[in-house]
């Protein structure tokens, strides 16, 4: 498996960044220009073309980011070296649904895997060469933190929506998968340092369970974390002997 470090929040470059897993690549770039999209593009392309080299030899990359919208780097990535986006088994204590009209905050953080369903594809997607993956395909796991706007298009939409324990096999959506795990679906108060923590979610060795359930179909085909935390306050190390990469 290789493991690929891309040590950014967005376009934030953190270098410190607590990961797992010791990385075998570490991606960087200078992002320059006023356009956060364009600087995000710019680092993304370098991270989907190894995401696609590690496929076409037949493995399952782990990128490891401080964000969630790493994520259309891999899902392009996987469509690069087979043809067609994956499924997406997407486990988030967040929708991660949100737009950039009804979003509060302004936060893009928010916005990743409504993208990854079609939104905006001029925003990323165009650039980085990516079809939409259909809706059905989706399935979100433990998101309970979410917003009136969030909560208006799961209800409209064709995205499925369990909790970790509801998660085996059968669950999974068809063909090759992108497993995305924003490590802040653990319960808040079980994992110390999270920027976004949300209480009432699974343990981490419920949730790693749950992956080990998702990586027994054999069709997982890239795997993202999402370390979404502050750092120096071990959660990296708490999560590590609850996963099973």
């Amino acid at each position: 498996m290789t493991r690929i470090l891309v040590p950014y929040h967005l376009d934030e470059h953190r270098p410190g960044l607590d990961v797992p897993y010791e990385p075998d690549v570490t991606v960087t770039r200078e992002l320059a220009g006023d356009d956060v999209w364009a600087r995000l593009a710019g680092l993304y392309g370098e991270v989907a073309e190894l995401v696609a080299g590690a496929v076409r030899d037949d493995e399952a990359p782990l990128v490891m980011s401080g964000d969630c919208m790493v994520s259309q780097a891999i899902v392009a990535g996987v469509q690069r070296a087979t043809g067609a986006p994956p499924s997406v088994v997407w486990f988030d204590a967040h929708g991660d649904v949100q737009t950039l009209e009804t979003t509060a905050s302004g936060y893009l953080g928010g916005m990743p895997l409504r993208m990854l369903a079609g939104y905006r594809p001029e925003l990323l997607a165009d650039g980085l060469g990516m079809t939409p993956v259909p809706e059905d395909r989706i399935v979100l796991v433990d998101g309970r933190d979410l917003d009136p706007p969030e909560r208006d298009y799961l209800t409209a939409s064709e995205v499925r929506q369990v909790f970790t324990a509801e998660l085996d096999a059968d669950a999974v959506p068809p063909g090759p998968v992108y497993l995305h795990l924003d490590l802040d679906v653990v319960d808040g108060d079980l994992l110390p340092g999270l920027l976004f923590p949300a209480p009432g979610g699974p343990s981490a060795s419920d949730v790693g369970q749950a992956v080990r359930r998702v990586l027994g179909t054999g069709r997982v085909a890239a795997i993202g974390l999402g370390c979404t935390w502050h750092d120096g306050h071990g959660a990296a190390a708490r999560v590590r002997a609850a996963l099973p990469f």
